[in-house]
């Protein structure tokens, strides 16, 4: 009964997760959730929490996830986001060499003591950020992508909005104290999903062991790399007001999970912390494929084709968290909003497909024409509408009599 009562209440965190800010699904959500926390079985020793499963975006724990927090140098995950987007775009390059200015050389905290007047190349830069959070290595990178960190920090704020990150807030690229500068433990989860579907190369510096330059090597400071299996990443963070926080991610069983603690009162509880929860999701879960691009989905209602009906599928593979053991079968509703009209070609938007657990929708995506269908001509079609016209009025006959 306990273990029935549990697989329903993980349930119904997942379809609390995809409802809210952030997750997958189309809901609104409030800032002020329950967030499913109540119905866990185990309390994470933080001050907020989460654990998001990459690929589907399920929320499977959550905990003060809409918070606002200082998020120390966890910041810099969208430093280097915004770096390697614009290696991607072609406005820098690794071999770029990058002056350090005076700012740099003295911020303090977290450092891969760089001078003033050093010629750095903008990939070793990016290696100080990523393995030894180095806040000089950070001011760099701002300043030759931006010409100041006050612009760069505009662009923060702005890619941050495009994400979805309704509680972040940037004042500089380190994650130094500064007043109005937050993030919350959902939006830092996002921005880590952001960087480990589509930022492969910068997962790569995130799981480097450590970082050597001007003949002094540092460690990586995050606790998992090389202790928990799977972990590749993200980035740990610790100031006096945002206690010991980290976003980690690993991978097994053929999925990743991102887990984000924040607020906790030493290192050992940060790390401690960030197991429970990838541990709670890599032993209790499976991700599952419904549904494969290309296999039919069924069929929906053509207007004006050679074919009356048309073949629908899914353009990506459709996923979903299952709590391992969970016996219920999953629904799969088509949603049409209109009905498509031919000439429709392989691939066209045609509606959505929802995903439906124990009577919550768990994940949606894009239906999509499985085939091409060409417009009927213009005999057939009027012979469809004589034929469709003397079908209603003997139906309207028979249902009044």
């Amino acid at each position: 009964m306990l273990q029935r009562f549990w697989k329903t209440a993980i349930v119904f965190a997942i379809v609390l997760g995809l409802a809210l800010p952030g997750g997958m699904g189309a809901g609104t959500g409030t800032a002020g959730e329950a967030e499913g926390s109540d119905l866990m079985p185990f309390e994470v020793e933080a001050r907020a929490a989460i654990l998001m499963e990459a690929e589907t975006g399920s929320i499977l724990y959550a905990k003060n996830a809409d918070e606002p927090l200082p998020p120390a140098s966890i910041t810099k995950m969208m430093t280097q986001l915004l770096a390697f987007e614009a290696l991607q775009e072609g406005r820098a390059n690794l071999d770029d060499m990058v002056v350090t200015s005076e700012k740099a050389w003295r911020l303090g905290g977290s450092t891969m003591f760089l001078n003033v007047g050093d010629e750095v190349s903008f990939e070793d830069l990016l290696a100080g950020i990523s393995v030894v959070s180095a806040n000089d290595a950070c001011i760099s990178v701002a300043k030759h992508l931006m010409g100041s960190e006050e612009h760069f920090v505009r662009a923060m704020n702005e890619r941050a909005a495009s994400l979805g990150m309704t509680n972040t807030r940037f004042e500089n690229s380190t994650g130094l104290p500064s007043a109005g500068h937050y993030m919350s433990a959902r939006d830092i989860a996002i921005l880590g999903r952001e960087i480990t579907l589509h930022q492969p190369d910068l997962l790569k510096l995130e799981s480097q062991m450590s970082f050597t330059y001007n003949e002094i090597t540092q460690p990586n400071r995050n606790p998992l790399l090389g202790s928990y299996t799977g972990a590749d990443g993200l980035k740990t963070g610790w100031t006096g007001e945002a206690g010991y926080c980290l976003a980690a991610t690993a991978v097994q069983n053929d999925f990743r999970l991102i887990a984000v603690v924040m607020g906790t009162e030493s290192q050992k509880t940060r790390e401690a912390a960030t197991r429970q929860l990838l541990d709670y999701g890599f032993r209790n879960f499976t991700l599952k494929e419904i549904l494969s691009p290309g296999e039919i989905a069924g069929e929906v209602p053509l207007q004006r084709g050679r074919d009356r009906e048309l073949k629908v599928t899914v353009a990506a593979p459709l996923k979903v968290m299952v709590p391992l053991g969970h016996s219920s079968p999953v629904e799969l509703v088509k949603n049409i909003i209109d009905t498509p009209v031919a000439p429709v070609s392989k691939g066209d938007k045609v509606g959505m497909i929802q995903v439906m657990l124990d009577d919550y929708m768990v994940n949606e995506a894009a239906l999509v024409a499985a085939e091409d269908v060409r417009q009927a001509n213009l005999v057939v079609r009027l012979f469809r509408s004589v034929v469709d016209l003397v079908r209603n009025l003997i139906e309207n006959r028979g249902g009044s009599d």
